[in-house]
């Protein structure tokens, strides 16, 4: 015996076996329960979904040697024959291959005898869009005034192309798509009748693959079927069907929703590495996107959402953590770039790039609720609720100027501002001259270097410890192998250095460099000026920053907007009687 297909072997024979249409097999059967049987039917839908099969299961009821009922008994002569193709009172022809006038002609002509065995003669047109303009009129009179025992059942995918004359003649009834999870039952109970050893994953993958058609995801379980026998593993049908496995989609949007790009660029590499089409895996990204969404908007998406119970609860988790509007951004950017990917030289490059900046796009905010925020700060603002009165500014208070200990930074000679009310910036360098300091230290033999125009020097100098300073002998220590150490060490800079250190120092200065390890460096090493200096600005940034974290003007923008505090720079207030000024002057 010749092998038979899925789809044929496991046609549905009553109106229960309708996966899907319960809306139309429930009409039905009230109609056969009740005796108001229309003479004209028109079945729409997509492929796939029962038309065909719900036509016969019809005409079996109509002709059923039991009796007229909505369950035929599948068992007489006139239910076999029908169930085979071959029943003597129905005629099933196919509007595609006879759709001229002729064969609407003949059509009418032979419907003018009455039926052989059964109650009607039941006439089935799949595909009747197809029949010709001059058909469907050819057509007309009679399906408006059919013989009493003559029934109409016309099938078709697109309604839209039959005129509207013919439509007005019939009931209409539009067959859906089927959902996933009946769609998956109806497989499993298919392949434990055959005894087949398949996993749930691998059934709502090929149900996924139907689309909604019954008939589409039984052809794809046959070709899994003669690929792997009655065995069949979940990376079969994967490497089959060219899907991505759910669990890199699922990692993919998490690692979006949680703005980790690391994770996202690592399961596109394995994406990749297991050899899937990068337009499918954008493809089915869009898909779960869209999944997330219909989440976030409706509390019960129901057939909306085609998933499993178990894929429903993770993207549920996931739907939590991201608001509608990143969703739908991130939902643009994947569709414009899945419609790049069909032209792209670097398909890879362009998801990778995508991915990141779908990982580090900034967080939406309504714009309506900004401006609310926006008057509301305004009127507080205005009423002066909720803010601290500002502080008058306090002048610049008079302190001498006192040269620095050799042992303390250069920073620490400047009073804070939190001592002095003024928030100023450090400058860079103080220019100080040998004769307004009194003592000859290490920071002003840096300003005396600075002063003779050799910035190299100072640079270098700066990045030194001060390890001894017993005149005529100073000792500073740089990081072994330094690129600073070796320079300082050539003979024609050493010879410099010494020349302006006796001008400083007034008199002969033993000016030695000493290589330290990094332990040293990191631990016993006193800090350089420049290490000084950055420790200090560091300080007045951080002061800065509590600052402004306390202020109640910012704490208010802060709480109406949602925002916070990402950098504090100093305003820079003009003194006066600077250092340079008051170097002529009483110091």
């Amino acid at each position: 015996m010749s092998y038979q297909v899925l789809a044929r072997k496991w046609r549905p024979q009553n109106f229960d076996d309708l996966v899907g249409q319960e809306h139309v097999s429930r009409t039905l059967a009230n109609a056969m329960a009740s005796g108001r049987i229309h003479h004209a039917f028109l079945f729409t839908g997509a492929r796939g979904v029962g038309k065909t099969s719900a036509a016969r299961i019809l005409a079996k009821a109509l002709n059923c040697e039991v009796g007229l009922s909505p369950t035929p008994c599948n068992l007489c002569p006139s239910c076999v024959e029908i169930t085979n193709g071959q029943g003597i009172d129905v005629l099933e022809i196919d509007g595609a291959s006879n759709n001229g006038v002729d064969e609407i002609r003949e059509l009418r002509e032979s419907i003018r005898y009455l039926p052989s065995r059964g109650r009607f003669r039941i006439i089935i047109i799949d595909e009747v869009h197809m029949l010709s303009t001059s058909a469907f009129n050819a057509l007309l009179k009679t399906l408006e005034e059919p013989p009493p025992h003559v029934k109409f059942i016309f099938a078709t995918t697109e309604p839209h192309k039959i005129p509207i004359t013919i439509l007005s003649r019939c009931q209409r009834f539009d067959f859906r798509k089927i959902s996933l999870n009946p769609l998956v039952a109806r497989l499993r109970l298919i392949v434990d009748a055959e005894k087949i050893s398949i996993s749930d994953l691998a059934l709502t993958l090929i149900a996924r693959r139907g689309e909604g058609s019954m008939r589409d995801a039984l052809s794809a379980l046959d070709q899994m079927l003669a690929f792997c026998g009655e065995i069949v593993a979940d990376e079969d049908v994967q490497g089959l069907l060219g899907l991505v496995d759910r669990r890199l989609i699922h990692d993919s949007v998490e690692a979006i929703v949680n703005r980790e790009s690391h994770l996202a660029l690592e399961t596109l590499r394995r994406i990749d590495e297991q050899g899937y089409a990068f337009r499918q895996f954008a493809q089915e990204l869009v898909e779960a996107l869209r999944g997330l969404i219909l989440l976030k908007v409706t509390s019960d998406p129901g057939d909306l959402l085609d998933v499993t119970t178990e894929e429903r609860q993770k993207l549920q988790s996931l739907a939590e953590r991201a608001t509608v509007e990143d969703l739908q951004r991130a939902m643009t950017l994947l569709l414009r770039t899945e419609s790049e990917l069909a032209h792209s030289t670097f398909p890879r490059l362009l998801l990778e790039m995508t991915l990141i900046r779908l990982c580090y796009l900034p967080p939406t905010r309504e714009i309506a609720a900004l401006l609310g925020k926006i008057d509301e700060l305004e009127r507080r603002l205005g009423s002066g609720k909720g803010v601290a009165p500002p502080r008058p500014p306090q002048p610049a208070p008079s302190v001498p100027l006192k040269p620095p200990t050799p042992s303390a930074p250069l920073a620490a000679s400047r009073p804070a501002p939190a001592e002095t009310g003024i928030t100023a910036e450090i400058p860079p360098a103080v220019v100080v001259s040998p004769s307004a300091r009194g003592t000859r230290d290490w920071p002003g033999m840096i300003a005396h270097v600075r002063e003779a125009k050799r910035p190299r020097l100072v640079n270098a100098l700066e990045q030194a410890s001060l390890l001894e300073m017993a005149l005529p002998t100073i000792r500073l220590g740089l990081p072994k192998g330094s690129l600073t150490l070796e320079m300082l060490q050539e003979e024609t800079v050493i010879t410099e250095l010494r020349a302006l250190a006796d001008a400083f120092f007034g008199s002969k200065v033993d000016l030695r460099f000493v290589p330290l390890s990094e332990a040293e460096v990191q631990g016993s090493a006193p800090p350089s000026l420049q290490q000084s200096r950055r420790a200090a600005e560091e300080n007045l940034k951080k002061e800065l920053h509590d600052e402004a974290r306390g202020n109640p003007v910012v704490r208010s923008v802060c709480d109406l907007l949602g925002g916070e505090i990402v950098e504090v720079r100093p305003v820079i207030i003009p003194i006066e009687g600077t250092i340079e000024e008051t170097q002529d002057g009483d110091a």
